[in-house]
């Protein structure tokens, strides 16, 4: 045991401190891991790593500006800890030098554990860039550091070849493959990610992601027994369960997904991060219902970290939307607004876009005034790095319709089902017959309202949006004939539109998704490349890009896979 007098912390205290610290967070136990990790943050690797992952974490699963600067600030100061204990030589000159000899000799034990927390610094300091901005300029801009990270995973796992070839007895060995397998995985999982332009950018400076290798490579770290096993996993179910829907097709691997989350579910069943991801999956396999009951159950296990029931009322408000349960749905999209500060503008227009979807009577109940609310949308638009978060350039752009300079506002028509599709809902709801019954019910109303209105210079957009809506409700109820003319309406409107130009390439990708559906791999595969090919500067496009990358992959493979 250390003294408080004690100045030097050796790789097996570290190690030992950073495991009860990991254990007390997954705990909820976030306050007591911390105070455990920071009086070694600047003299000890592990601590520094540790310390800097949890703030990290808060960062990724916040959103919060201040979480994120505090994320960096944090990897900064983990960075020049672990420097300390690197081989004074580069990494490569090292590892190079000594494979080629065939030994290892030349590399204590402790600096190849800072060889490996070194480049997760780095690999953690990516993963923020790449939550801050979807637009993935800042993943670019970095790109020197993340190299550097990259180059120096190869290395390690270089290094795991001949540590494991020579038979060379490492007291922690396990916890240094642990460490290569989190960041070989979780590096070839992001670079798989993104869209053919930035791919091949990326290459040209030398990196490529391979998704399955990224995969294998988490499942074996989630299944060993190093320190790092819950990182895998989490990494992995943050794929499977938001990744795969939010920038992907919605085509999950949920058995995957449950046997990953079984085991550590059962080591913290109190945990809320556990729970949210439990939650999280029985969502994605239609048992709305219970989904609901664990998210609730997320919030009550702890209060410490009240940003974390942030994620639980998003999701709550979802599932509220997903059962056109509107007052339920204002309720939560009115606490987001009070009490977190992701995206005002995004939550505040969400709030507005629920109430929209109300009967007059029960918006007067709520006191609140729809124009006002989407009025203030655009004041309270942020800039993050100089750029805008495309999700509320959406909304701002939406909330135009509102403005005090038009003689009186243009109804926005079913503008919740539109926030639903832009954040893949859809696809989620696609297991419960019965809440695409209802939701095409709801579509299928305004449909017969606008036909009964008076023309205007938003007709043809409000028509096109709601016809997409309703392909893709038919498309949840396996009417596909239905479906696509509705998608072939949309699309042969393309020149008549003036406003919503984001409809025509989003209904390609989902008239893709219906040819796929029905065998056609080919003709999918051709619509997609229509989509990403012949449009350019409309709202959320770098999703749609993210979307069409995830369905290019799934679908090129052979079929026996």
């Amino acid at each position: 045991m250390l003294t408080s007098t004690s100045t030097k912390m050796d790789l097996k205290g570290g190690l030992e401190e950073c495991a009860v610290a990991l254990n007390l967070f997954l705990s909820n136990k976030f306050t007591d891991a911390l105070e455990l990790l920071q009086p070694w943050a600047k003299d000890s690797m592990y601590h520094a790593l540790g310390y800097s992952t949890i703030v990290v974490l808060q960062a990724i699963m916040t959103f919060e500006q201040q979480d994120i600067q505090n994320g960096i600030s944090a990897m900064k100061d983990a960075l020049q800890t672990c420097q300390k204990y690197r081989k004074k030589c580069t990494v490569v000159e090292s590892v190079s030098s000594f494979l080629s000899r065939g030994s290892l000799e030349q590399m204590t034990e402790e600096e190849m554990h800072a060889e490996i927390c070194y480049a997760e610094c780095l690999l953690q300091k990516a993963a923020l860039t790449f939550v801050q901005d979807e637009n993935m300029i800042n993943f670019i801009k970095g790109g020197m550091k993340i190299r550097t990270s990259y180059q120096i995973y190869k290395e390690c796992l270089s290094i795991l070849h001949v540590i494991q070839k020579n038979k060379i007895k490492q007291q922690f060995f396990y916890e240094f493959e642990g460490g290569v397998k989190l960041g070989i995985g979780a590096f070839n999982l992001m670079l798989s990610l993104l869209p053919a332009r930035i791919i091949r950018l990326l290459e040209f400076i030398g990196f490529s992601g391979n998704r399955e290798l990224g995969l294998l490579q988490l499942q074996e770290g989630a299944s060993g027994r190093s320190m790092r096993s819950p990182l895998c996993c989490l990494t992995i179910l943050a794929f499977h369960t938001y990744i795969s829907l939010i920038l992907g097709t919605g085509e999950v691997n949920l058995v995957e997904a449950e046997g990953l989350l079984a085991p550590f579910l059962q080591q913290f069943p109190n945990g809320s991060l556990m729970l949210f991801y439990h939650a999280r999956i029985e969502l994605l396999k239609g048992n709305v219902e219970k989904a609901q009951e664990i998210f609730r159950k997320c919030i009550s296990v702890q209060e410490e970290w009240k940003q974390f029931h942030h994620l639980c009322y998003w999701e709550l408000m979802w599932i509220h939307v997903f059962q056109q349960n509107w007052m339920k749905a204002y309720y939560y999209s009115d606490l987001l607004c009070k009490e977190s500060k992701w995206s005002k503008a995004t939550y505040v227009f969400l709030k507005a876009a629920i109430l929209s979807m109300l009967p007059e009577e029960d918006v007067t109940a709520t006191e609140e005034n729809v124009a006002a609310l989407f009025r203030q949308v655009e004041g309270l638009k942020q800039r993050i790095a100089g750029k805008s978060i495309p999700t509320e350039k959406f909304a701002v752009r939406k909330s135009r319709r509102y403005s005090s300079s038009l003689p009186a506002p243009v109804k926005l028509v079913l503008p919740a089902l539109e926030m639903m599709y832009i954040w893949n809902g859809f696809p989620v709801v696609c297991k419960r017959k019965d809440l695409s019954e209802n939701l095409l019910l709801t579509v299928e109303k305004a449909e017969a309202t606008l036909q009964n209105e008076n023309f205007s210079d938003y007709s043809v957009d409000d028509e096109c949006l709601v016809k997409l809506l309703k392909g893709c409700c038919l498309k949840n109820l396996q009417r596909p004939l239905q479906a696509e003319l509705c998608f072939s309406h949309v699309i042969q409107s393309e020149k008549l539109l003036k406003f919503d130009h984001y409809l025509v390439p989003f209904t390609l990708f989902e008239l893709a998704v219906l040819y796929k559906s029905q065998g056609e791999i080919d003709k999918a595969l051709k619509t997609l490349e229509t989509a990403r090919n012949n449009y350019k500067d409309y709202s959320m496009e770098s999703r749609l890009h993210f979307r069409i990358q995830a369905a290019v992959h799934l679908w090129r493979k052979p079929s026996s896979d």
